[in-house]
């Protein structure tokens, strides 16, 4: 599945329209509180730059709806000004995406300089996938780069619709894509054996694709987080007050069948009379919670052997959190399960969302093989899903 980098075109004084994901937090003044997805993307950024190509930079960043603050709220200039605090040169800023400012500005790079145009979202045509705004921003570009993972799943214009009207010019793809692809589709086609996942969260219905897929691949599955109580009401288990699936029993009943001993749910449970830090707690067997109690973490037994099955791996998935990883004492077994994933020897791929934010907090993200940039995009890819946005690609 490799494809053609950014880093193998000769760039020197052509234009490289490049797909980042500048979608990052910012508070109610406007100011960035977590500008990791623009670091991810200065390798790229330099590789073009520094080999005398002309930049062009286009993200989308939340949701705006058309009300009449989106301009300010989700603006892309923030991102624009951190980048040029990291990249220590002057960073140009378009006000509108495709219109006479990105124009104007964007005919007028020189080689070595960079432009970011605003939000993608503010034009209608973006999520629409449409072809005449696509054509728009295609026009800017003699080279197409995608460099945003977090949104390879989406059938936006920029992701699909550009690349196709610049069909006949280097479509390529960023160091940060080429990563992805790597260890969330290469890795886990031919992975290491043992093979061990550990799916968390709080929806089975949100996993089901990824555990019938990885079923036919891994050796192991360890399931917690909510998810795991829908196994255990499947099991004829009482599940007190937790978050459940009701609808999905049957479907859970079905994945344990198919799973067999391949899938190891948690012997124990840390419950809780409210949804607290300050709650009254017990550890319970599986199964076997109280009424008024809900489960909000795998119990120690359960963390345990986790991480026995974690240190024999070769290859480790993770994607999910065991429970609620925000709230101590019931981080206990994310934390658990993210030491054993850092202490391990195996090539380790922390899934985006939750897990990649466990993984930060808990301070082992440096310790870890590769940690996703997209959520719902490794989710997919997970589940054995092709992306239009990566198959118009030109192939290595």
């Amino acid at each position: 599945m490799a494809k053609r980098s950014i880093d193998d075109v000769e760039v020197a004084s052509k234009t490289v329209l490049m797909r980042v994901d500048f979608n990052v937090p910012l508070d109610d003044h406007q100011q960035i509180t977590d500008d990791r997805r623009i670091r991810m993307a200065l390798p790229s950024i330099h590789s073009v730059l520094d080999r005398g190509g002309k930049l062009i930079l286009i993200s989308h960043l939340g949701r705006p709806s058309g009300a009449a603050d989106d301009a300010e709220k989700f603006s892309l200039r923030p991102a624009a000004q951190r980048l040029s605090k990291f990249l220590k040169r002057d960073v140009q800023f378009a006000a509108d995406t495709v219109g006479p400012d990105a124009v104007q500005k964007a005919a007028a790079l020189a080689a070595g300089e960079v432009l970011v145009v605003e939000n993608l979202r503010f034009e209608p045509g973006e999520k629409k996938g449409d072809p005449q705004f696509a054509a728009a921003l295609a026009e800017l570009g003699d080279i197409y780069c995608n460099n945003a993972f977090g949104t390879c799943h989406r059938q936006d214009a920029s992701m699909v619709a550009v690349p196709q009207a610049m069909a006949g010019k280097p479509r390529v793809v960023g160091s940060l894509v080429a990563k992805e692809i790597q260890y969330l589709s290469d890795v886990i086609s031919h992975p290491q054996r043992p093979f061990v996942a550990i799916l968390g969260g709080v929806k089975v219905s949100d996993k089901i694709n990824v555990i019938q897929n990885l079923l036919k691949i891994c050796d192991r599955i360890l399931i917690g987080g909510a998810m795991a109580y829908t196994f255990s009401l499947a099991r004829g288990g009482r599940v007190g007050n937790s978050k459940v699936e009701a609808d999905k029993v049957e479907l859970a009943e079905s994945l344990l069948n198919m799973g067999g001993d391949k899938l190891l749910l948690p012997v124990d449970t840390h419950c809780g009379d409210a949804f607290r830090a300050d709650c009254n707690k017990q550890v319970v067997k599986a199964g076997q919670i109280p009424d008024g109690f809900e489960g909000l973490d795998i119990g120690p037994d359960t963390a345990a052997r986790f991480a026995d099955q974690i240190k024999t791996a070769k290859t480790v998935v993770w994607n999910g959190p065991m429970g609620v990883f925000e709230m101590p004492p019931f981080d206990a077994g994310t934390k658990a399960v993210a030491q054993a994933i850092a202490q391990g020897d195996a090539i380790s791929i922390i899934g985006g969302g939750d897990s990649a934010a466990a993984i930060e907090i808990l301070g082992f993200a440096d310790q870890v093989t590769h940690v996703s940039t997209g959520g719902g995009a490794s989710l997919e890819m997970l589940e054995g899903k092709k992306f239009a946005a990566v198959e118009l690609l030109d192939d290595a």
